[in-house]
């Protein structure tokens, strides 16, 4: 799968998930109105290039994120410095189906499910009616998005998160697809490596901090 291609389909599921309007071309990269009060407008490249640097130059109006497939060092040498480097992300990949498919959901757990958008959002619930954990996963054209995979503190360490994407990933297989894409956290990467995910690129978002 195309590098170009995958991040297209892969910035169209996340808005998909957000209900937030569907990306558009922008020069070699492409572009969000996101609208939220510290994310106005997202700019995804998937290379730092003429285009993410150029707009790095012109821009001084906060809370537009500047987005690329690159190490957060090469970014913070090549860009003004009002720019503030954002915590690392990790674009992942999992081109197959995902390992340990086994796991099971701890006892006094419950799912929710709900549908939209091509999405479907799957809820862990506690016997005391909390939230213990939550992810969504969108199908667009042959690949699963997956985002915003969630556990509550209190709820970790019980196997929820990996038994959550297990869940998400039987929606994926039974449309056929087996070619799964999320973006991670630091910590949420070990997670995924677990499950059989690997490094697709490095993912390094820059901002202008509002006063």
């Amino acid at each position: 799968m195309m590098v170009n291609e995958t991040i297209e389909k892969w910035m169209q599921g996340w808005s998909l998930s957000r209900k937030l309007p569907l990306p558009v071309k922008y020069n070699s990269g492409f572009k969000i109105e996101a609208g939220e009060e510290k994310q106005k407008i997202r700019y995804v490249f998937p290379e730092l290039n003429d285009d993410f640097l150029n707009l790095s130059k012109i821009i001084n109006e906060p809370w537009i994120h500047l987005k690329a497939c690159v190490s957060p060092d090469k970014v913070e040498k090549a860009v003004p410095e009002r720019w503030k480097i954002q915590p690392p992300g990790y674009m992942m990949s999992c081109f197959r189906p995902m390992k340990n498919p086994g796991s099971v959901l701890c006892e006094g757990y419950r799912l929710e499910y709900e549908r939209y958008n091509s999405t479907v959002l799957l809820k862990i619930i506690a016997e005391n009616g909390e939230l213990a954990c939550t992810g969504r996963v969108v199908l667009v054209d042959d690949l699963a998005v997956y985002d915003r995979i969630i556990t509550e503190e209190e709820h970790r360490r019980k196997g929820l998160a990996t038994f959550l994407m297990h869940e998400l990933e039987r929606t994926a297989l039974s449309n056929g697809i087996s070619n799964n894409f999320l973006v991670a956290t630091k910590e949420g990467r070990a997670l995924y490596e677990s499950i059989g995910w690997e490094l697709y690129s490095p993912y390094t978002s820059i901002v202008i901090p509002g006063i």
